[in-house]
């Protein structure tokens, strides 16, 4: 099944999908060590401004332990990692076991082409929980020592033969708010012009 584009309304402003296929959230996922797997959880709640609660990477300032050893003081931009589950069954297709979490992303979807979205892009993750993307999750070596070859899979190259890295994007929690597995997910584009997503 494709996944659905955005297309914003004549006019510029919010954009959202129709009705028909709304994505959905199939999986979320937290770990308070810094392990890549996180297992799944029944519901996760997003903190503003902080992340996901009893996630090893919550916090106003950065978490990654590489990036907070050169500059704690950096803002963390990665509180919420996202993958879409069509990516999982790409990976299936071609012989690799992932599933929801695994790769240590803390919001599994489905029916949404995360990549495509501009930077600035807002979710709504069930009633409450709003993110607002920052940027591309760049593949770490730890891929890798979870499959052999699972790193260069989750690379591509578009027709220009620029570097597409799909292992998924990271977002910061505007408004707090609990997310289960089934929440629909709404979408609103930003203003134009509209950036593309670039690796935070």
């Amino acid at each position: 099944m494709p996944i659905p584009h955005f297309h914003p309304p004549d006019g510029g402003g919010a954009a959202t999908l129709d009705d028909v296929d709304v994505p959905r959230v199939e999986s979320v996922n937290a770990s308070p060590g810094h392990t890549l797997r996180k297992p799944a959880r029944l519901g996760i709640r997003r903190l503003a401004g902080l992340g996901v609660e009893g996630d090893a990477h919550l916090g106003a300032t950065v978490r990654h332990r590489s990036r907070a050893r050169r500059d704690p003081t950096q803002p963390n931009q990665r509180q919420v990692h996202l993958i879409h589950a069509e990516l999982h069954e790409e990976l299936r297709n071609r012989g690799f076991d992932v599933g929801a979490g695994e790769m240590g992303e803390n919001v599994t979807t489905r029916g949404l082409d995360l990549i495509d979205l501009p930077v600035g892009s807002r979710l709504r993750l069930g009633p409450d929980a709003v993110v607002e993307i920052t940027g591309l999750r760049n593949p770490c070596k730890q891929l890798e020592r979870l499959q052999p070859g699972l790193m260069a899979a989750v690379l591509d190259r578009d027709p220009d033969g620029g570097l597409v890295r799909k292992a998924g994007i990271m977002a910061v929690v505007v408004t707090g708010g609990d997310v289960h597995a089934g929440d629909a997910i709404r979408v609103e584009l930003p203003a134009p012009p509209h950036r593309r997503l670039e690796p935070v």
